[in-house]
């Protein structure tokens, strides 16, 4: 297991939305479940929580999403936890294989390559990441993605 330490503890009166992977087939929805989720059950510190983080927020969604998609074997399971200080994001796909690099310092590809910028994205938007493999195969991206 690859992890790193410091979530936050989950607040007593959020909300936790999981949803069966097989009812998000998309990043699309998955993005839009997170709306639903924000918008129902995020109590926002004073002041709010500005554009950019929720932007961050969906990007990071969008990126797990597809990365489960297109190189997990298919997305097999997705939740989103409002707790302290913003949204924890699981994601869980068929695939053993770790992202590489798995805890990089979110450098992105050299030249002019199409892909490779999901998870450096992701490291650079997300804390607290972890990796765990699945009781029968694949495994559990778990990431925070800090709001306030």
């Amino acid at each position: 297991m690859n992890h790193i330490n410091g979530l936050p503890a989950a607040h007593e009166n959020l909300a936790s939305l999981p949803v069966d992977g097989h009812a998000i087939t998309s990043a699309a929805a998955a993005r839009d479940h997170v709306r639903s989720l924000l918008r129902d059950h995020w109590s926002p510190p004073q002041g709010g929580v500005g554009p950019d983080a929720v932007t961050d927020l969906l990007l990071v969604v969008s990126e797990l999403v597809t990365n489960a998609i297109r190189h997990g074997g298919g997305l097999a399971g997705f939740t989103a936890t409002v707790i302290d200080g913003g949204i924890l994001l699981d994601v869980r796909d068929n695939s053993d294989v770790v992202p590489t690099p798995a805890h990089g310092t979110g450098e992105f590809p050299q030249g002019h390559q199409v892909s490779g910028y999901g998870w450096p994205l992701i490291i650079r938007l997300s804390r607290d990441i972890t990796i765990e493999p699945g009781p029968r195969g694949g495994k559990t991206v778990r990431v925070f993605v800090p709001l306030a």
